[in-house]
């Protein structure tokens, strides 16, 4: 491969890996053709971008981007698969239910989510009970809409404001 080609991959990578904020080092061997199409279509579906990269040039390009990635260093062995998302935990659910099918693999090398670093295959576990900034979002809200239920609960049963109060009252006396 000619020098300006891989120039222009590390800079492709570069934009790619700016793009995304979270990415996943995956192990993608043992899998033949059928089981990497399907990979791919699952991926697809779940709005992963998935990329097989040279280490070398993956190395380079993330001693390009704004950070210190050299914790991922240790991972970029063998044939490595790039999974690139938006939410952090949606490639460790996929790589969890994909691998119970096809013999473990993919398996996880390592991870950059929520700006840290998850290195071996035994961290997916903790990268799958990562929660996005939506589910987040939606405990917060469903914690601070019970106290609300319950007041419009009660006054759509029939009971008036004053009793409502009365009963309020009654309780903490």
């Amino acid at each position: 491969m000619k020098k300006e080609d891989k120039s222009t991959l590390i800079d492709q990578l570069v934009a790619t890996i700016n793009e995304y904020p979270h990415f996943y080092l995956v192990d993608v061997t043992a899998l033949n053709s059928a089981a990497t199409s399907a990979l791919r279509r699952e991926c697809f579906k779940s709005d992963i971008k998935l990329q097989v990269v040279k280490n070398t040039l993956f190395e380079k390009a993330l001693e390009k981007v704004e950070g210190d990635f050299s914790a991922l260093n240790v991972c970029l062995k063998g044939t490595t698969g790039v999974m690139f998302c938006q939410t952090a935990n949606v490639p460790a659910k996929l790589i969890k239910s994909f691998a119970k099918d096809h013999g473990d693999m993919p398996s996880l090398k390592g991870a950059y989510a929520e700006e840290s670093f998850y290195v071996g295959a035994d961290q997916l576990e903790s990268l799958v009970a990562i929660k996005s900034k939506n589910e987040l979002i939606a405990e917060v809200v469903a914690a601070l809409e019970g106290p609300i239920n319950g007041v419009l609960s009660a006054i759509d049963g029939g009971t008036t404001i004053h009793g409502l109060l009365d009963a309020i009252e009654e309780k903490n006396a």
